[in-house]
């Protein structure tokens, strides 16, 4: 399949394997309990290593976009936008994803967290409008 694919590494392994089963989470340090995204080994706030997964709503606002016109991801059509949003819960984490709606995002917009299955070995954690997120019922189809 062309296009770039996701490559778990030591600190996202895990990550990449609770949103293959529709969980989204971020790590709390045990030292501190600051909550942290992406994953990484150690606490920027206390310098330790212990974490624990804290599962949570994906939800935040929109803080940009972009319109990508290269299919890094598989399965994505040109052109396609990809938003970075604030999470709600942790406002010090921005996560980006791929745009689930007809128009484009506002800046400040809320929205919510779904999950796109790619293919069989692949989900990936997408965005859209909190008041269309409502309505639907969160998940995505297979893309392609």
């Amino acid at each position: 399949m062309p296009g770039y694919r996701p490559e778990p590494d030591r600190d996202s392994r895990e990550w990449w394997e609770r949103v293959a089963r529709r969980e989204f989470a971020v790590q709390e340090c045990d030292a501190c309990g600051t909550l942290r995204f992406p994953p990484r080994a150690f606490c920027a706030a206390c310098r330790t290593e212990g974490w624990t997964w804290r599962e949570m709503t994906p939800e935040g606002k929109v803080e940009s976009w972009i319109v990508s016109r290269q299919p890094f991801v598989p399965g994505a059509r040109e052109p396609y936008l990809v938003v970075m949003v604030r999470l709600k819960a942790v406002p010090g984490c921005l996560v980006y994803g791929n745009w689930r709606a007809a128009r484009q995002p506002e800046a400040g917009e809320r929205v919510r967290g779904v999950f796109t299955q790619v293919d069989e070995e692949l989900t990936l954690l997408d965005w859209m409008p909190e008041s269309f997120s409502s309505i639907h019922s969160g998940e995505n189809p297979p893309a392609g």
